[in-house]
């Protein structure tokens, strides 16, 4: 039986298209003209002439040095994440013990205090430990603020492995560290894609804890280094743009290797 077009559902994916086609196409336009062509023919115009001075100026403005802080601030907060939260999510789904219930509740607590909450009294903690304006005053909070919904994601994805599968483990002898290693790892590797890309996001778009807790320009991260391109006179606009693209790639790259992973960690299913 030959079904019948959705003509509905065609017009509404050219409309979301169109959504999300546009900011796109006026950014990535915006980055290959010069800003007088930009400022006189407006946004949504094609350019006269293509250029790709305002990607090297994004470097001359310093944007090498803050997407290389960038970088080092998340990839040292993934391997945190990574490091801290995988043990901590195996021990409240395989104990038993209410202290460890009550442990995990309490630490659940995290979801509810925003950032802008403690900015003060983290400020105050990372000046009396000498970390005010380094790289690493940056990343310890910004990893702690990132593990109560990772170990709530990761936890998520270890229940959903058979209990089955661990009896089978524990007939052969298999201590708790090779269960870990050998059953629960591999079989939540959804949930870790799920946690590395979550706290990737933060890390990246990181920008009160970088504000507050660094000064000199090289210990600036992307966010603030954004603002290089506002003057007393007035903007860069197609500047501005090129660098919001180089800052995007790294972030669009993990999520392009990691989606399936990422969209069954969301699912529940602990990649299964």
């Amino acid at each position: 039986m030959r079904r019948r077009p959705n003509h509905l559902a065609g017009f509404g994916s050219l409309v979301w298209l169109f959504l999300v086609g546009l900011p796109l196409y006026v950014m990535i336009v915006a980055t290959v003209q010069p800003q007088s062509d930009y400022a006189g023919n407006g946004p949504l115009s094609f350019p006269d002439h293509f250029t790709l001075r305002n990607y090297t100026s994004a470097f001359d403005s310093g944007f090498g040095q803050y997407f290389l802080n960038t970088l080092v601030v998340t990839v040292c907060v993934v391997g945190l994440v990574l490091l801290l939260v995988p043990p901590l999510a195996y021990a409240i789904v395989r104990s038993r013990s209410r202290i460890t219930s009550q442990v995990f509740r309490l630490f659940l607590l995290g979801l509810a205090i925003p950032a802008q909450a403690v900015i003060v009294p983290m400020f105050y903690l990372i000046s009396q430990a000498g970390l005010y304006d380094n790289l690493v005053g940056v990343i310890l909070p910004t990893a702690a603020f990132c593990l109560p919904m990772s170990a709530l994601i990761l936890s998520g994805a270890m229940r959903d492995i058979s209990p089955e599968l661990f009896e089978a483990m524990a007939v052969d002898g298999a201590t708790p560290r090779r269960m870990f290693f050998q059953l629960v790892l591999p079989l939540s590797r959804g949930g870790l894609s799920t946690i590395v890309v979550f706290s990737a996001l933060q890390a990246w778009n990181g920008f009160l804890f970088p504000l507050v807790l660094t000064q000199s320009d090289s210990t600036k991260v992307i966010t603030l280094g954004l603002y290089n391109f506002q003057t007393e006179h007035g903007i860069n606009i197609p500047g501005l743009l090129a660098a919001v693209v180089l800052s995007m790639v790294p972030v669009l790259l993990v999520y392009l290797f990691a989606r399936r992973a990422l969209i069954q960690g969301l699912m529940g299913v602990g990649g299964k």
